[in-house]
């Protein structure tokens, strides 16, 4: 399948000499061709002089104003001049061919928006395009990353609909999909090149300490919807698969030296500094980054330091097969997070991983270590109350801590039984050890193994079936079957309908199962226990859902519709009382049904400037024991309406332009009950359980020079000072300006 190589405003252009400008559109154009480049991609164009550039640079400085775009629309293009290197996306971008003929560049120049360049890797070893996959399916590539200012991954998936980002801290995002959000939100499985970043024995991502720094990523594949058909375990709302670039995407035509740094408001620094090189067969990325920035709430007080380095390499053999080895380590000494309910904890983290992995086009295996050394010292809010009350693990300390060492291999075999119908099958193992610790009990080893199979069948032309089947044992509880069916009807090249049905399973951490933790107060009473349960069950979710995907005016624009209903049940959550009324524990409780609709729209207005709008609803219900409840692990909350549009624009002179506006509705979130008993006693206003609408306007202007190897940047993070709460436990989120420079030699 061809990669996505094609200019992130839609056409390539050539500069040489004068500014260059793409042809207008013909009112008599006739049949589109493609011009006959280097790899078969890329629109044909000619150049024309613009001898009268004032309406050109007036339309430059309006939309410098306002501009940005999807995140499908375009794919990556670095900084640097594209190498000709017929394995790389982003940096396989040749220059495009010129036409003999006006009218035949009139017509390729909207030849733009080919659905089938854009793929994803799926877990299946093959690149496929969105449309045939079973599942919902967004791209975010690495010039949306770069054109959004985003210094984290949460901002950038923002503007995919139906995705749920909460900021809690100036370090803790929490992100899931389709209303089913909460406070130290668990039901999203994030892999970075296919190795699980999930932090098992609290249930944890840490999504401003991921082991990747931006410049080093190629492409988010963004998968909504229950995927453990494939992906097992924890691919409960969905999967978010980072893929980072291989050493000849990251080197270019350059040195392969890559240096950014970004600074600005609230002590905010990003840099990064990437080294990539390959020698015949064998390819290598190095890279440092550097984060840190302060709090929301003080300008005074660090709520994220980190310190990140990783080193990959690979060696590619004559059969397309390629061997992978990488590790990494990535050190903070501050993290604000995770924030929920009462609690605000303050923590240390480290983590170093090692992975290696053998690919071919129909077969891979991948085995990796992974440990956290994780310490978190547990505060309340408002911070009054850590004068009263305190929280201890086994022995006595303050600060939690523990040791988690994950173990995973996968394997994978896709065989094409015929032309019309293809099979795959795959198995993994996971190994789950926590040691050095204070914050459990009994045995801290679990072992997981998944089979899984599918099987794809194209019976006729416009019709595709999808069914999938994953088989799921786990230390203590019963195995577990989650089945997906897709059905994709594809009756015209440029429109696919599909309907899909899946089962997902989330299994207890090892908090919810073996924790062992104190509450006490300086009163003198006796102190409270919580400790985890032995009985329970996995958290479930049935998913149903309907999409459409169409291309209109020559692809020229591309529109996306999708509606859903989740039921989810046997929710696992804490403060549940014993016989003893001193020991609090765990237990599975109650339903909830969310269902919605999503509709968007992404179009090119000119050969320069792009943009895309789209709308989310979800409707949440849930049974009564649930409300009453009001507990951030168990009652959901969700805004039901949320709005993202944009405009980006990129212009031959190497000026660009973003904006980016996310508006979210007002929503309902469980607040602890005890706040109203507190805030009484020690003289507070406790936390109302609402938070308003805001909207967030993100802005980014940047001007390229030395040959496009260097770029100066300003961005702006909501723009527009909505001061506001995303979550009732949550900082008041402000403004943030930055500056950025970015060299590549």
């Amino acid at each position: 399948m061809p990669h996505s190589v094609f200019h992130p405003t839609g056409v390539q252009r050539i500069t040489e000499g004068t500014l260059q400008c793409s042809i207008p559109p013909s009112p008599n154009h006739g049949a589109q061709e493609n011009a006959e480049d280097t790899y078969g991609l890329g629109p044909q164009i000619r150049k024309v002089s613009c001898k009268h550039s004032f309406g050109y640079l007036f339309l430059i400085g309006l939309t410098m104003l306002l501009t940005t775009e999807s995140p499908e629309i375009a794919t990556s293009q670095p900084l640097a001049e594209q190498p000709q290197l017929p394995d790389s996306t982003p940096a396989a971008l040749p220059k495009a061919s010129i036409p003999s003929s006006a009218t035949q560049a009139e017509n390729d120049i909207f030849e733009i928006l080919n659905e089938e360049r854009e793929s994803i890797s799926r877990g299946t070893g093959q690149e496929q395009p969105i449309s045939e996959a079973p599942a919902n399916v967004y791209v975010i590539t690495d010039e949306d990353i770069r054109h959004s200012g985003a210094t984290d991954i949460p901002t950038v998936l923002r503007r995919i609909p139906g995705m749920e980002v909460m900021q809690m801290s100036g370090a803790e995002y929490d992100v899931s999909v389709r209303g089913n959000n909460q406070t130290a939100a668990n039901h999203l499985l994030v892999l970075v090149d296919g190795r699980p970043i999930y932090e098992y024995a609290f249930g944890s991502v840490f999504w401003t300490l991921l082991p990747v720094t931006l410049p080093e990523i190629k492409k988010i594949e963004v998968m909504k919807g229950p995927s453990a058909a494939i992906y097992g375990f924890n691919a409960f709302d969905g999967v978010i698969n980072i893929v980072t670039k291989s050493p000849q995407e990251m080197k270019g035509n350059t040195n392969g030296t890559y240096a950014q740094f970004g600074g600005g408001e609230f002590g905010t620094i990003r840099s990064t500094l990437i080294q990539a090189g390959t020698r015949g067969n064998f390819g290598y990325r190095v890279s440092f980054g550097h984060d840190q920035n302060q709090k929301w709430s003080n300008r005074d007080a660090l709520a994220l330091r980190s310190n990140k380095f990783n080193i990959l390499t690979d060696y590619k053999f004559k059969d397309d097969s390629k061997f992978i080895l990488s590790g990494g380590l990535i050190d903070s000494n501050r993290y604000d997070g995770p924030v929920f309910d009462i609690f605000d904890q303050s923590t240390e983290l480290t983590n170093g991983y090692v992975n290696a992995a053998y690919e071919r086009p129909n077969f891979f295996i991948r085995t990796n270590w992974t440990r956290w050394d994780r310490s978190s010292l547990t505060l309340l809010t408002p911070s009054i109350l850590d004068s009263f009350f305190f929280q201890t693990g086994t022995d006595g300390s303050t600060a939690l801590r523990f040791r988690n060492d994950v173990y995973t291999t996968w394997a994978q075999h896709t065989l094409d039984l015929t032309s019309t119908n293809r099979f795959l099958y795959g198995v993994n193992y996971f190994h789950n050890a926590v040691s050095n610790q204070n914050a459990f009990v009994g045995s801290l080893h679990e072992d997981r193994l998944g089979l899984y199979i599918q099987d794809e069948w194209k019976p006729t032309s416009t019709l595709t079936l999808i069914a999938g089947l994953r088989y799921d044992l786990l230390t203590g509880l019963n195995p577990t079957y989650s089945p997906r069916l897709s059905i994709i009807y594809k009756p015209h090249e440029n429109h696919t309908f599909r309907i899909s049905g899946s089962v997902a399973y989330r299994p207890p951490s090892f908090l919810e199962s073996k924790a062992s933790v104190f509450f006490l107060d300086m009163s003198g009473n006796p102190p409270t226990a919580g400790l985890g349960s032995k009985n329970l069950n996995p958290e479930q979710i049935v998913t149903y859902e309907g999409g459409y995907q169409g291309w209109y005016f020559k692809h020229r624009v591309r529109v996306r519709a999708d509606v859903f209903y989740n039921h989810l049940s046997d929710f696992i959550h804490s403060g549940v009382p014993t016989a003893d009324p001193l020991i609090f524990t765990f237990a599975n409780s109650g339903q909830a049904d969310i269902y919605g609709a999503e509709v968007g729209a992404e179009f090119l207005a000119t050969s320069w400037l792009t943009g895309f709008v789209n709308y989310a609803t979800a409707q949440v219900h849930q049974t009564s024991n649930l409300v009453e409840l009001q507990n951030f692990s168990a009652t959901r909350g969700a805004p039901s309406i949320k709005v993202n549009a944009g405009l980006r624009g990129e212009w031959d002179n190497g000026f660009s332009a973003e904006t980016l506006i996310h508006h979210v509705s007002a929503a309902s979130y469980p607040v602890n009950p005890s706040y109203q008993f507190l805030g009484q006693t020690f003289g507070f206003s406790p936390p109302m359980n609402t938070v308003g609408s805001y909207t967030l306007l993100n802005m980014r202007g940047a001007y390229r020079f030395w040959r496009d190897r260097a770029e100066v940047a300003v961005t702006a993070f909501n723009a527009l000072n909505d001061r506001h709460r995303e979550n009732p436990t949550g900082e008041v989120i402000g403004t943030r300006v930055m500056g950025w420079v970015t060299l590549r030699y």
